[in-house]
């Protein structure tokens, strides 16, 4: 048996996971067991928060294959813990696509080589195992049905919504998906698998795929609350709590309660929401009742839970919402698929082709390469279109959490931690501060041995050290400003669902935009027509809508080739297709349901001009026939068939047929550049290229139409089963459309202001390169005098490597060569001559970027430093390109209007859906206001709510350490702070200032500088231990100065400098009580003074305001709580309040040493505020924030504001002070972009081609090569 049994689940996918075998040990399980009663059930928790450890601790090793138990771990940056418990089920067979029919009863038949799970002939119930039944009755009954076959153990266990089969052929464990798992071709699909199934074989496939739901489970109060109480950080509250209790600080106790349980409850309603939203969002029509197909032909009605993979059903006519994915194979549908792609748009899915089998055309079934001809789960078919007799059929092909619908909720259900600098940092804060806690710690034991301390008390303050160095409020504190963040985010119409996103916003500094409908407006105007007689273009013209164009092919092509359709008697359908469709004035009518049942086929959809633009007919005499008459004169053209668009092809067709015309015609619409290739040549304008360049550089959307007569041999049942590229040849060009995608008004402005704050911006589109980059030009993303070079990658062929030719796009208006102040290329402290610098931009279509990217990796990070248009990119290459960029220490931003960006939203640091659909869900954010001026507000609020969190954090971390010199001072005299000093300290001064010095709104506008991403930074780390130096120093003036004053002795109640009046009776106090914990003494009193004043000193120091957030003193709460408390507690120390002085336990010291206490307060604050505002923020921070400053790497900098080269002087100034060395950038962008800057091969010329080169280790490498 192999021990190091390692496998890799789901390999290559985004849920790639290490597997390893275990079985539990009884001897380990009995140690573990004693081990949680000696710990008082400690350990228990401890295992429960770290996975692996409880699997190693009470498992042994074992294969893969006779695990009980298997330890998973992410193969991500994360690399998270999991574990699962295996599970054996008994079936009649090992694989769910066996008929169980045929199926043998020998263990040792062989199986279909092209079925996933082969049987496995394993003995019964090894390793001991008792087998489950999956659904229990259901697996016995169909074993008792099938009493001749011999049972199957079937090895499995469930992790994230997703069941696990073993599988005896690979060895390993593997997902079973649906019918997509056996590959099968289009043909095999409508041969084999059209038919249906019997209910045995949907009830032994049940077993396998479980039932047909989403089932998003909601909690119950009790579990979460479980959950939620058992993080580390309650359970340490717990403790701190049980510690107070004993030490008798029950106000100080009672009041961490009741925090802990509004912070608990606050959280178990916010996920008990979401999770109730979501639930009802699936569960809204998750189950509905659905009509299949009996392999004898039945048609039986059913719950969509009992559906199968392989299951046919029929789509009604009225419509329905699909409780799965299925294939069409019969008829064609009009769908709503806004829950998937964000676009509200009808899509026209038409039935699954069916080449003869063995035939070049006839591929494996995809869900992709197929999504035209199937009907994804969660989408709404809004009418089907079918021929009479035959019904509108689908095969399921998935079902469950396997569908489109049912990954999206599990990417919900199961999204990645968000892993962040600041998060990280926060934990080594706290254990630095836990490292404090243990010094203090091991301090007080010491001290209280050496003063012969009874041992309770030992144990009770050195205990109590540690919870006042970990402050018990600090995640609600840290969570304060975030909810602040997303409340104002709310109110300019910015709805989060991932509120710990928020803080990373403010670290963007570049953000990917769609084009379509983000940059520039959702629908298209039609802006000319350029038609083409005998091989040559006319003049443009500014629409269609002509008398003498009216019976044109050209006209006939723009009123047919489209895939609208009529719903409730309004045209609907694709935006494009309905402004060219609008442009001709044509009017279109659908058959009715009555009357397609009446014809034994599809009554064909019709379009006809309106009568004003015909030509008028002669007058009719009486005698002629009136209907005769009106069929001769009728123009009317049907549509027999469609072929929809694909964006592989780039292209759509339809068949038509003119009323009366014995053959029929075919239109195509599509690229220019693919439709020409389709055309004679002879048709197609010598100056077609130059005419199409003209119009594309300008922004344009150019589409080009064909037609073709078709032969007469080719009658409607013929067309109805003809492949497409039987059609789309020998074509003759008709012209050219010009639509205008205008920009939105807010797009210039917005971008320009990413810009100046350094903020790089990149095109993402779906769209022509072309006009994607006039696009860019026109919105100021790529400047007029920059040059831009288009990167066409091929792939190898015939022997050749794979090879990347560079191109000029255009000439830029003016000259490239820019003077360009360019700190980072020289030695930080040379301040000579500006340094010249050519500005250039990348473009590159989604197929050079498949190509790049697999046959030269080290290429890619080059280009994306300097990519800013990425046309023709599909949506999985969109997600590809936010991980290319972020692999380069990019912190990414993208904007989509969620029709194909779903990927990429998830996956940007901040994703922002610009679409309010059911889509936006799988984006962190979503914006009311469609255009693209939710970003620089976005980024604001990031960058406040970061800075808020680092001021916070700053702040609660003093707040411990203040707490914990004061305390620390204390023990050395046998003191403490009393019980209701702990209390107003933590009360009524910390959490006052904590949750208002959050509300600090966002700066104005954006600044081209970012705040740093971690605590673990310079600047913050030389404020934290200045602030901590300055506190510690002035606390311990104050303690030592008071033992030195005249007045001072040992205090007693009698000896109070307050009880002048010497006839006080000794015995007047012998009722008093007595002080246990030595509280009342001239030192706690002094110190409380000054630590009480010193928690406001810094909480004003590290409120920073400009440039990120507005300044402290227009957040009105804050100054309101800090000036009453600054008040109360002058009030305090100059005017003696008996009751007060009671109720805190403070003492009457003499008005000399209230001056005294006075003046270290006005020094501590004079030095805290000298430290942190001139030493930190004019020296340190600047220096920081100006080696962050991306644009000073090379990476297409912002045009420098006057201001902005104020900052690089003054930069390059304190660098020849502070360093004699050259600065080293952090991010990996940086590191490239000077490597790249001294590179005299970078960027590529136009005359130039990139060869690859294979190599033997990984990656690959280039030549660059002059063309001959």
């Amino acid at each position: 048996m192999e021990k190091e049994d390692l496998k890799i689940l789901n390999k290559g996918e985004e849920e790639e996971m290490e597997l390893q075998g275990y079985r539990l040990c009884r001897w380990r399980l009995a140690l573990v067991g004693l081990g949680v009663l000696c710990t008082g059930g400690f350990l228990l928790l401890l295992l429960y928060w770290m996975p692996e450890w409880c699997v190693k601790s009470t498992c042994t090793r074992t294969t893969a294959r006779d695990a009980e138990v298997v330890l998973l771990r992410s193969t991500d940056e994360f690399r998270r813990w999991f574990l699962a418990k295996v599970r054996v089920m008994l079936a009649p067979g090992s694989n769910p696509f066996h008929s169980l029919d045929t199926q043998t009863t020998s263990p040792s038949s062989p199986s279909s080589p092209s079925c996933p799970f082969p049987s496995s002939d394993s003995p019964p119930l090894a390793n001991g195992h008792t087998p489950h039944h999956s659904d229990g009755s259901p697996a016995q009954e169909l074993i008792r049905r099938f009493a001749d076959y011999q049972p199957t153990q079937i090895r499995y266990f469930t992790f994230h919504s997703t069941k696990y089969y073993w599988n005896d052929e690979v060895q390993n464990f593997e997902v079973l998906t649906g019918l997509d798992d056996l590959q099968v071709s289009c043909s095999t699909l409508h041969l084999e698998h059209s038919a249906g199934l019997t209910r045995n074989q949907q009830e032994y496939r049940r077993l396998f795929f479980g039932v047909n739901e989403i089932a998003v489970k909601v909690p119950s109060v009790f579990k979460l609350l479980i959950k939620e109480v058992l993080n580390p950080f309650y359970i340490f509250q717990l403790f701190s709590v049980i510690l107070w209790s004993a030490d008798e600080y029950y106000y100080y106790a009672v009041a961490i309660v009741f925090m802990s349980v509004i912070s608990i409850a606050t959280s178990l309603y916010t996920i008990k929401k979401q999770y109730v939203m979501l639930h009802d969002m699936v569960a809204a029509h998750s189950i509905v009742r659905v009509s299949i197909c009996r392999a004898n032909n039945d048609i039986e009605e059913i719950l969509s839970t009992d559906l199968v993979p392989g299951d046919v059903i029929v789509i009604p006519s009225n419509g329905t919402i699909m409780p799965c994915d299925a294939v069409l194979v019969s008829g064609t549908c009009i769908v709503n698929e806004s829950m998937l792609t964000g676009e509200s748009v009808p899509v026209t899915k038409t039935n699954l082709p069916n080449p003869p089998p063995g035939d070049e055309d006839d591929s494996a079934y995809d869900t992709d390469e197929h999504k035209r001809h199937t009907l994804f789960c969660g989408t709404n078919v809004i009418q089907t279109r079918f021929y009479t007799g035959e019904l509108v059929k689908a095969v399921v092909v998935r079902t469950g959490f396997s569908t489109a619908k049912g990954q999206l909720v599990r990417s919900i259900l199961y999204p990645k931690p968000t892993d962040f600098k600041l998060y990280r940092d926060a934990y080594l804060f706290l254990l630095c501060l836990v490292a404090v806690a243990g010094i203090g710690f091991v301090y007080s034991i010491v001290l209280s041995i050496m003063n012969k301390v009874p041992v309770k008390t030992i144990i009770i303050e050195s205990l109590d050290i540690i919870t006042i160095t970990v402050p018990p409020a600090l995640p609600a504190a840290m969570t304060a400003g975030i909810v602040y963040a997303q409340r104002r985010l709310k109110n300019i119409g910015i709805f989060c669902i991932s509120p710990q996103r928020i803080n990373i916003c403010g670290q963007i500094n570049l953000v990917c935009f769609d084009k379509t409908g983000t940059l520039t407006e959702d629908g298209l105007d039609l802006w000319g027509v350029q038609r083409v007689e005998n091989g040559r273009f006319h003049l443009s013209e500014e629409n269609a809508y002509k008398e003498n164009l009216v019976k044109s092919q050209f006209v006939a092509c723009m009123a047919t080739c489209h895939s609208l359709t009529k719903i409730e008697g309004q045209l609907s359908g694709d935006p494009l297709d309905l402004k060219m469709f609008e442009a001709t004035g044509w009017i279109l009518e659908e058959a009715t349901e009555e009357e397609t049942s009446l014809h034994n086929r599809i009554m064909p959809t019709v379009v006809r001009p309106p009568k004003q633009l015909l030509p008028p007919e002669p007058e009719i005499s009486p005698e002629q026939d009136m209907e005769l008459y009106e069929l001769s004169s009728a123009y009317e053209i049907g549509i027999v068939r469609q072929f929809p668009f694909s964006s592989a092809l780039q292209r759509m067709s339809v068949v038509a047929r003119l009323l009366g015309e014995k053959r029929m015609d075919a239109y195509t619409k599509g690229a220019p550049e693919v439709v020409a290739s389709l055309c004679k040549k002879e048709t197609v304008p010598e100056s077609f290229a130059e005419v199409l360049e003209g119009y594309t550089k300008q922004g344009f959307r150019v589409i080009a139409l064909a037609h073709r007569r078709l032969e007469s041999k080719l009658n409607w049942h013929k067309v109805q089963n003809i492949n497409r590229d039987h059609i789309e040849t020998n074509m003759e060009f008709l012209g050219l459309i010009i639509m205008q995608n205008k920009l939105k008004a807010e797009t210039p402005g917005v971008l320009q202001d990413l810009r100046r704050a350094n903020i790089r911006t990149v095109m993402v589109t779906g769209d022509n390169m072309l006009t994607a980059i006039s696009v860019a030009r026109d919105c100021g993303m790529i400047p007029p005098q920059d040059t831009v070079i288009i990167a066409d990658a091929h792939l190898p062929h015939d022997g050749q490597a794979a090879k990347i030719t560079w191109r000029y796009a255009d000439q830029p208006t003016k000259s490239t060569r820019l003077e360009e102040v360019n700190i980072s290329l020289e030695d930080a402290c040379h301040v000579d001559e500006p340094k010249t610098q050519e500005l250039y931009h990348f473009a590159m279509n989604g197929k050079s970027f498949a190509v790049i990217a697999e046959h030269f990796p080290d290429m890619l990070q080059k280009l994306v430093l300097h990519g800013t248009v990425f046309a023709r990119m599909a949506p999985d290459q969109k997600t590809q390109l936010i991980e290319a960029l972020q692999g380069v220490d990019y912190f990414v931003g993208m904007c989509g209007d969620g029709a194909n960006d779903c990927g990429a939203l998830k996956r940007a640091h901040g994703g922002i859906s610009l679409s309010e659909l059911e889509a936006s869900v799988a984006s962190p954010f979503t914006s009311r206001t469609p255009n693209i001026s939710c970003v620089p507000s976005l980024i604001r609020e990031g960058r406040a709510a970061l800075i808020t969190s680092f001021c916070v954090f700053k702040f609660m971390a003093l707040y411990s350490i203040i707490q914990y010199i004061s305390v620390t001072l204390l023990y050395s005299i046998l003191s403490n702070l009393g019980d209701f000093q702990f209390l107003f300290i933590d009360i009524a001064i910390i959490l006052l200032i904590v949750f208002t010095m959050s509300l600090n709104p966002a700066w104005k506008e954006l600044v081209a500088r970012r705040p740093p991403s971690g605590l673990i930074s310079g600047p913050l780390l030389f404020s934290v231990l200045t602030q901590i130096l300055i506190c510690l120093g002035f606390q311990t003036i104050t303690f030592l100065w008071v033992r030195q004053q005249s007045w001072y002795t040992v205090w007693t109640p009698l000896t109070d400098v307050c009880n002048l009046t010497s006839h006080i009776n000794e015995s007047d106090y012998n009722d008093t009580e007595v002080d246990d914990h030595n509280i009342q003494n001239y030192e706690n009193t002094s110190l409380f003074y000054v630590s009480s004043f010193q928690y406001l000193i810094v909480a004003i120091v590290f409120s920073k305001g400009k440039p990120f957030r507005q300044p402290s003193y227009k957040n009105w709460p804050f100054v309101l709580s800090a000036l009453s408390l600054y008040t109360f507690l002058l009030f305090i120390m100059f005017y003696r309040v008996e009751t007060i002085d009671e109720f805190l336990e403070i003492v009457c010291v003499p008005f000399e040493w209230r001056l005294k206490l006075f003046l270290i307060i006005l020094g501590n604050a004079a030095v805290s505020v000298l430290v942190e505002t001139f030493i930190l923020d004019i020296v340190l921070w600047k220096l920081v924030f100006s080696r962050d400053k991306q644009g000073n790497f090379g990476v297409t900098p912002a045009a420098p504001t006057p201001q902005t080269g104020i900052d690089l002087r003054g930069y390059k100034c304190l660098s020849s002070l502070c360093c004699q060395h050259k600065l080293t950038p952090r991010a990996r962008y940086m590191h490239l972009a000077q490597e790249l800057s001294v590179d005299p091969d970078w960027p590529p010329k136009p005359t130039t081609t990139t060869e690859a080169k294979p190599r033997p280790e990984n990656g690959s490498t280039y030549n660059i090569m002059l063309h001959s």
